[in-house]
């Protein structure tokens, strides 16, 4: 892709149930790590990655977001209200697929957090995206050694980057790190309402146009509390 996204889709629309009780009185995007709140390390990568608008949705404690996105200046916040009917992974970018505009964007988590390493992660993104080729490009982090992760993975990559989604029963090297480029493509035909975007990955998986780009540097699955502690440990170590 010869220019970066200048528009972004941030998911912030959750309960965030498994970061209870920090999430019975505020939002999960509001969760502070490091001294900022997990949206805010987010923004704060799309402005730098040179992104000038983002859709970011909303649903549980959805005034508080509105308050807090009110002293975004960088990137321009537009917000997608999904009070009325929290519409899932997928359904909820449907529903901003207006805001978003006819050109590739980025699609990232609002609670997803890494330190990069030698150059930006979404700047490696913009670089490696072939609409040509790719309908989705997820960065994924390694499952085994990235803090606070204990799952079983999400994807095996082939030497091209094409995905497969792990199996049942089945180990898988690669976890989605909770960011991507997304062409409109990808929504051709989307199901209507609430539904899970992996719904429609997995038909880009099978037509060969999911694609993976390895993260460089160190993700962290802030999941739950017990997790804040030791990611705010990796960040310090970072910078000394």
């Amino acid at each position: 892709m010869k220019e970066t996204p200048r528009r972004a889709m941030v998911l912030a629309a959750g309960f965030g149930t498994r970061m209870r009780p920090l999430t019975d009185t505020r939002p999960k995007p509001l969760v502070e790590v490091a001294g900022r709140a997990l949206i805010d390390h987010v923004l704060d990568r799309l402005a730098v990655a040179g992104v000038e608008r983002a859709v970011v949705n909303i649903h549980h404690f959805a005034e508080q977001m509105q308050a807090h996105l009110k002293t975004c200046t960088r990137p321009q916040i537009l917000l997608s209200d999904e009070r009325g009917l929290l519409l899932g992974t997928g359904g909820g970018v449907v529903k901003a697929l207006p805001q978003l505009g006819s050109a590739p964007f980025f699609h990232i988590n609002s609670d997803t957090i890494w330190i990069d390493g030698a150059r930006p992660n979404l700047s490696r993104l913009a670089e490696a995206f072939d609409p040509d080729r790719m309908d989705a490009l997820l960065l994924l982090a390694p499952a085994a050694g990235s803090i606070g992760y204990a799952g079983h993975g999400d994807f095996a990559m082939a030497p091209d980057g094409r995905l497969r989604a792990r199996g049942e029963g089945e180990m898988a090297p690669f976890v989605y790190a909770g960011a991507a480029i997304l062409a409109p493509a990808l929504f051709a035909d989307a199901p209507q309402g609430e539904f899970p975007l992996t719904v429609l990955f997995a038909r880009a998986a099978q037509a060969g146009r999911l694609h993976g780009l390895r993260l460089d540097g160190l993700w962290m699955h802030v999941g739950t509390p017990e997790a804040i502690p030791p990611a705010e440990a990796a960040i310090r170590a970072s910078v000394e």
